[in-house]
């Protein structure tokens, strides 16, 4: 990199990749899934695709998800210049001190337009967005609550909608635990996948923990309350084409656990994190059956 880039500000590629525009998407496109398919109208028999607080609580929810990814960034830089060196964009593409104005903008912006939604609203993005910072700060470095707090605020992000709506909680519940556990067992994936990294500079994530094969274990363990926490909430429903469309998906699944038992190298685990958004955006599309 060429020392007028490092020089720089702030670059429109870098703003770009901080803020993870693919993860975003995802998340918007699943929360405006949620709304169209499984909400479908306020308590005022308005269509909710018509309510303009939808798009505030997206917009919100995706400016607090782009602070958190650009202070990760911030903390873990150290970090990333081990596990993938091409690829740090804070201190090059953008300088440190601009990613933290950044970060509390978003985060300011964010809760604010959730205050304009309902206060309620407003208290969990402020929630969100304090677990995303000690997330980043600490709890990272920590073996499996790290995991546990981005899954939590995954499936979060999913319940939110119903969570302001108040209709078909059960049946958004259950994409909820779908996004909390295949999260779950991704940023597993990942802390395998950056463990060298994280070795050097203190971390104490499972891979580093337990080890190797006991931290594949655990995916297995999360995997297998996955799959029964799933079956329980469909059968309850009692609707055959979500049944039918999660047993197709099963078959995916569990290629994808055959392949993380397989896995045994860095960019094999790489792929594997890449299958799970595959996994987690074919999910969300099962909301058009219903």
């Amino acid at each position: 990199m060429s020392p007028l880039v490092k020089e720089q500000t702030i670059s429109i590629r870098g703003l770009f990749r901080i803020s993870r525009p693919i993860n975003l998407a995802l998340v918007g496109f699943s929360q405006l899934m949620t709304a169209f398919c499984l909400v479908k109208n306020t308590s005022d028999g308005v269509p909710v695709m018509e309510d303009y607080r939808l798009y505030l609580l997206i917009t919100a929810t995706l400016l607090i998800t782009a602070a958190g990814y650009m202070i990760n960034d911030y903390y873990d830089v150290k970090i990333d210049y081990v596990n993938r060196p091409n690829e740090v964009i804070v201190g090059k593409g953008i300088k440190r001190r601009v990613v933290i104005v950044l970060h509390t903008t978003f985060n300011l912006v964010g809760i604010s337009l959730g205050v304009l939604v309902a206060p309620r609203i407003g208290l969990v993005n402020f929630s969100a967005a304090f677990l995303l910072w000690l997330y980043s700060n600490r709890l990272k470095r920590e073996p499996f609550i790290g995991n546990l707090t981005v899954a939590f605020l995954t499936g979060l992000s999913i319940y939110l909608i119903t969570f302001y709506y108040q209709k078909n909680e059960l049946l958004v519940l259950t994409y909820a635990i779908f996004a909390f556990f295949l999260n779950l067992i991704r940023e597993i994936i990942k802390d395998i996948e950056d463990r060298n990294g994280d070795r050097k500079h203190g971390c104490r994530t499972l891979p580093i923990v337990i080890g190797f094969r006991k931290t594949k274990q655990v995916i297995f363990l999360i995997a297998l309350l996955f799959v029964n926490s799933i079956l329980y909430i469909t059968l309850r429903l009692n609707k055959t084409e979500l049944f039918i469309y999660f047993a197709v998906l099963g078959i995916a699944f569990l290629w994808f656990l055959w392949k993380i038992y397989q896995a045994d190298r860095r960019e094999h685990f790489t792929q594997l994190s890449a299958w799970a958004k595959v996994l987690m955006l074919v999910g969300t599309l099962s909301m058009a059956l219903l």
